[in-house]
């Protein structure tokens, strides 16, 4: 008698993509948050401002920063998921009045797939038979749970990133002295803009190494600009 070959069932793969949404709007919030605030900070502080000044300069703008970034995100994101919303109605009134043509639809789109025309038809067919709109959302249209519009979701994890990021610089102006307040923001800032390029990029990932050089780099350039335009005001005052 032969043994039967088992095999041994994997668990569900776990894909980054899914993290693609509210990781995009954490990432983009910290860092704006951190650079914005820590340059804003730079370039208040290099035109020979008062301490107090700095620090509520620092504070006004974590506050309109999380704010902005907030409602960006909720305006932006909401305008994909009204267009989703827009299509996906298209999509049912299509599916009431030529159901016939959805099926060929769909069966056309699995034929430039790569599958024989019969295999395809039995596959539009099976699936339209258990979920009609979703088979042509995900198929045609390319909306995904994974992917779809989530407004309240971006704009609030944008607002609270950006205010995560920009407590680091702003903490930093409240603790450090007058003298030291440029370079332990500045070494500060960049230190955890490279710690939040690497951590992006492994969440996501890609090379640690490339996301966290390529935040610095441009950190380094958005905070000596700053520091440039702050210097050359404070000077012509």
């Amino acid at each position: 008698m032969k043994k039967k070959l088992s095999i041994p069932v994997q668990g569900k793969e776990r894909h980054r993509i899914n993290r693609v949404g509210w990781l995009r709007a954490a990432v983009l919030g910290a860092n704006d948050g951190l650079l914005s605030t820590g340059s804003l900070v730079l370039g208040v502080a290099s035109a020979h401002v008062d301490h107090k000044n700095v620090v509520l300069t620092a504070a006004a703008g974590l506050v309109a920063g999380a704010m902005s970034m907030a409602a960006g995100e909720y305006v932006s994101v909401h305008s994909q998921a009204d267009t989703e919303a827009a299509e996906l109605a298209l999509e049912r009134t299509e599916l009431k009045t030529d159901d016939a043509g959805e099926h060929k639809e769909l069966a056309a789109i699995y034929v430039e797939r790569g599958l024989k025309p019969d295999l395809a038809k039995k596959v539009a067919e099976q699936l339209m038979a258990h979920d009609a709109l979703g088979a042509h959302a995900k198929d045609e249209l390319g909306i995904t749970e994974t992917l779809v519009a989530r407004p309240i979701q971006a704009a609030l994890t944008s607002a609270l990133s950006f205010g995560i990021g920009a407590a680091i610089p702003l903490l930093v102006a409240i603790l450090a002295s007058s003298s030291s307040l440029i370079p332990l923001v500045s070494l500060t800032s960049l230190l955890f803009l490279t710690l939040l390029g690497g951590l992006a990029a492994h969440a996501g990932g890609a090379n640690v190494f490339i996301g966290a050089a390529r935040v610095t780099l441009w950190g380094v350039i958005a905070m000596a600009v700053t520091s440039a335009v702050g210097k050359l005001f404070g000077t012509a005052a």
